[in-house]
């Protein structure tokens, strides 16, 4: 699975052959085609395998965040980090394959509910937002969107001083939100 995502980020969808996984794992092609006998059975393993490390991601890094003020920007910055690091653009790949292959598809778009609904979950449990707020909910996928896209944004070019100014402008904005509502 380390290999297939390997393959992913480095080489892409289009790159990230059968043969080629095989050669970075260290497998013979016939080890490989027993285990996964399709590429797409290979690359469905490995969405359920980056959708389990990136909620594992998720949940070991909430562990160190500050308490008190700033504790907004730092879970903002932590999201942000998870949406520019290698589970994300292996992610990407596989949302791109998902598109145009059903059998990708029937994988991702359930995969992506759950990873979903776990990262909302997180960032409400994080920032101790009351959901039962009007606003508040609305205000967190807002959040969730605006990371996304900031990370679709990272992937040509380096956007990490932009990304963390208005990330910094966004906490604030999300603390008022939060508290008022």
């Amino acid at each position: 699975m380390e290999a297939t995502v390997a393959a992913l980020v480095e080489h892409g969808w289009a790159g990230t052959t059968t043969t080629a996984v095989a050669r970075r794992a260290g497998v013979s092609r016939g080890a490989q085609l027993h285990h996964y006998p399709t590429r797409a059975e290979l690359v469905i393993a490995a969405v359920q395998h980056i959708g389990a490390a990136r909620i594992a991601e998720i949940r070991e890094q909430a562990a160190s965040l500050p308490t008190g003020p700033g504790r907004t920007e730092a879970v903002l910055d932590m999201l942000a980090r998870l949406c520019t690091g290698p589970l994300f653009h292996a992610a990407l790949e596989l949302w791109t394959a998902a598109r145009t292959d059903p059998e990708v598809r029937a994988a991702v778009v359930p995969l992506e509910a759950v990873i979903g609904r776990e990262s909302h979950r997180l960032t409400v449990e994080l920032l101790g937002a009351d959901e039962s707020r009007p606003g508040v909910r609305e205000a967190i996928q807002q959040t969730l969107g605006l990371i996304r896209g900031l990370g679709l944004a990272d992937l040509l070019t380096d956007d990490g001083p932009r990304r963390r100014a208005l990330l910094a402008d966004w906490a604030r904005y999300l603390d008022e939100r939060l508290r008022t509502r």
